[in-house]
C-alpha cells in the first residue's frame, strides 16, 4: 500500500457518502460533526445530563444552535470514552440517547449519528432515526454489528483504538503509528465490504487520543494524507482533547484556540469531516481553510 504523504493543501479527493436518505458531498467543503454528549461525565464538561433538568429539551436547544452555526451532522453519544471512563450497560445508554435521537429525527433535516460500539444501542438508535453509526471500536468491529448496519442502509465511521477506554492509554507502543493504523483500518474496510456495506457508506477516523501519545497525535495530523491510500473520506476529532491541554498547559475549558489550530492543520492535510464541540468558531476556520485550499 502506498502511504507516501502528498503535499499539505493539495485538493482533497471527493466522495459522496450515503447515510439513509442523506447524501453527504465531501471534499470541496469541510463538513462539521457537532458533538452532543448525553452523559453526566463528559471529559469536556458539556454533558447534557450533568446539570439535571430536562436533558432532551436542553439537548434539542443545543442542536438547534449548532445547526444555525453551521453543523452538518449531529453526533449523539451516551457513554463517555475518556481515558478510564466507567462502562455503562446497553440499557442505560439506550435510555440516554434514543429519546433525543427520536426527537431529532422529527425536527432536523441533517444526518444524526449515534456514537456507540454496542450492537443493541446501535439498533435502537437506528430504529429511532439515526443514519450513521460512529463506532470507536471500528478498527476491530463485530461482524454482527456490521451486518446490522448494512441492513439499515446506514453509514459507518470506523475509528482506530487500541484496547478500551479504560486501558487505551497504558503501554502505548507503535513502530510506525500511521502505518499500523492504516493497516488496521484497511482490514476493517475489507470486512465491511465482504459483509455488504458499500464503499459509499464508509468513513474512517484514525482515533486521535485513543491509545496514542501526544507525539503520536501530532504525527497523525501531520501525516493525515497517508490515509488517502484507503480510498475513504477521513473524519478527525481533536476538539478539546488532552494532548492540546498538555502542549498548551491548559484545562479543557481553555482549549478552543488549540482545537482550532488542529482543525486547520487537519483540513490542510486532507480531513473531510471534523468532529467538534465549538461549532461557530470551527465553521469560520473551516471556511477560511477551505478557501485557501480551493483557491477561492
Amino acid at each position: 500500500m502506498n502511504t507516501r504523504q502528498p503535499s499539505p493543501g493539495t485538493p482533497r479527493k471527493k466522495y459522496t457518502i450515503h447515510a439513509g436518505p442523506h447524501a453527504l458531498q465531501l471534499g470541496t467543503r469541510t463538513q462539521l460533526m457537532a458533538i452532543v454528549n448525553m452523559t453526566p461525565d463528559s471529559f469536556s464538561g458539556d454533558g447534557c445530563l450533568a446539570a439535571g433538568g430536562d436533558a432532551v429539551r436542553k439537548a434539542v436547544g443545543r442542536v438547534r444552535r449548532f445547526i444555525q452555526e453551521g453543523a452538518d451532522i449531529i453526533d449523539v453519544g451516551g457513554e463517555s470514552s475518556r481515558p478510564g471512563a466507567r462502562r455503562i450497560s446497553a440499557r442505560e445508554e439506550i435510555n440516554r440517547v434514543v429519546p433525543l435521537i427520536r426527537e431529532l429525527s422529527r425536527r432536523v433535516k441533517i444526518p444524526v449519528s449515534v456514537d456507540t460500539y454496542k450492537p443493541l444501542v446501535a439498533r435502537h438508535a437506528l430504529d429511532a432515526g439515526a443514519t450513521i453509526v460512529n463506532n470507536i471500536m471500528g478498527a476491530k468491529p463485530d461482524p454482527g454489528f456490521l451486518r446490522m448496519v448494512c441492513r439499515y442502509n446506514a453509514a459507518v465511521v470506523l475509528m482506530h483504538m487500541r484496547g478500551t477506554p479504560r486501558t487505551m492509554q497504558k503501554n502505548i507502543r507503535y513502530r510506525d503509528v500511521v502505518r499500523e493504523i492504516t493497516a488496521a483500518l484497511k482490514k476493517s474496510i475489507e470486512k465491511c465490504l465482504e459483509i455488504g456495506i458499500k464503499s459509499d457508506k464508509i468513513i474512517i477516523d484514525p482515533g486521535i487520543g485513543f491509545g496514542k501519545t501526544v507525539e503520536h497525535n501530532l504525527e497523525i495530523i501531520r501525516r493525515l494524507r497517508c490515509f488517502e491510500a484507503l480510498k475513504c473520506p477521513v473524519l478527525i476529532g481533536t476538539s478539546r482533547k488532552s494532548f492540546i491541554g498538555k502542549l498548551l498547559h491548559v484545562d479543557q475549558t481553555r482549549r478552543l484556540e488549540g482545537s482550532l489550530a488542529t482543525v486547520a492543520a487537519s483540513i490542510l492535510n486532507g480531513a473531510h469531516i471534523v468532529r467538534v464541540h465549538d461549532v461557530r468558531p470551527t465553521k469560520q476556520v473551516a471556511v477560511m481553510t477551505d478557501a485557501i485550499m480551493n483557491g477561492r
